[in-house]
């Protein structure tokens, strides 16, 4: 069989009430067949490092849990080490419809008569096309801050700045698998902020995605307000960095050798 160039990278901590059925989902052949995939058990108390194993899955384990963050910068090194060319990340807890991967691989490696391929695909709830996704209150205003913020800040319009489902090409992955170049913690609307002051070309496609059923959110109840405060000051750290410091602003240029 020929070497696959993609790898679904699926961070999960104490996920074993869903990680069986995204599992399962991913064996599907549409997907098998295109794509490897890769677990970061980020030190999960519960069996999910069991049942990815009893599903023959590739799995990096964490001994001590680093973060969904950390998990994901594990993820992109593993996929700069075995020479994948695409990478896409989605959640362990069953909202990423597997329907989506197709057009997010295909979206990556797309050239228009307009533009080269994107360099990042985000895969977005909110756009026309997109499916129903129910939202609370505190996440709706949380969201539309951070449309505003990466407007105001980039003068781009991203109709869901804190998806987890996105694609990324090699230029992309590489570049956050690097030193000090990808939040270890909270990535999100950030990242997407970074990337597009960098000058990475950054695409949107609309998605299905569900509620989750089991297990709980990191933004649930009033969470995403203090989040919301949170990543502002990150947000406004980032683009000081790059557009008055300078640091690397040239980073797209240098991130692959």
């Amino acid at each position: 069989m020929d070497a696959k160039d993609l790898l679904i990278i699926i961070p999960a901590y104490n996920e074993e009430k869903n990680i069986r059925s995204v599992l399962n989902q991913l064996a599907q052949p549409e997907i098998a067949n295109m794509a490897d995939i890769l677990v970061i058990d980020d030190a999960s108390v519960d069996f999910t490092g069991e049942i990815v194993k009893s599903q023959h899955r590739k799995m990096v384990t964490h001994i001590f849990n680093m973060g969904y963050g950390s998990a994901l910068r594990a993820g992109y090194k593993y996929a700069v080490r075995n020479n994948y060319q695409y990478v896409i990340q989605m959640d362990a807890d069953g909202q990423h419809d597997v329907c989506n991967i197709p057009v997010i691989y295909r979206t990556l490696r797309e050239k228009t008569a307009y533009a080269e391929p994107p360099d990042i695909v985000l895969a977005s709830r909110f756009m026309k096309e997109s499916a129903y996704f129910p939202v609370s209150a505190s996440k709706k205003i949380a969201y539309r801050f951070f449309r505003r913020l990466i407007y105001i800040m980039t003068g781009k319009r991203i109709c869901d700045p804190t998806t987890g489902l996105q694609g990324l090409n090699r230029k992309a992955f590489f570049y956050y698998s690097r030193y000090d170049c990808f939040d270890d913690r909270y990535p999100d609307a950030n990242m997407i902020l970074q990337m597009i002051l960098l000058g990475f070309r950054v695409a949107q496609i609309p998605a299905v995605m569900h509620t989750r059923e089991a297990g709980r959110s990191m933004h649930s109840g009033l969470r995403p307000i203090g989040y919301m405060f949170r990543m502002f000051f990150s947000m406004t750290s980032i683009l000081f960095r790059i557009k008055v410091l300078k640091i690397d602003a040239e980073g797209r240029e240098h991130s692959v050798g």
